[in-house]
């Protein structure tokens, strides 16, 4: 399901699921800085690591 076909789902618990999950996004990345780790993330069907460091420098822009 996509996050627009989520929006318009008759469950309240699948509505606010796209929520939860940038939540625990943020979260991860957070405690990746904190860790000094990275994280890895699917994007655009390809598995990425991205550093702490980069991180970091995502969240100062």
């Amino acid at each position: 399901m996509k996050a627009s076909e989520l929006q318009l789902a008759k469950n309240p618990d699948l509505i606010a699921s796209v929520a939860a999950i940038k939540r625990a996004a943020q979260l991860a990345r957070q405690t990746a800085i904190q860790t000094n780790t990275a994280i890895v993330i699917i994007k655009d069907g390809v598995l990425c690591r991205i550093s702490a460091e980069e991180l970091k420098q995502q969240e100062r822009a």
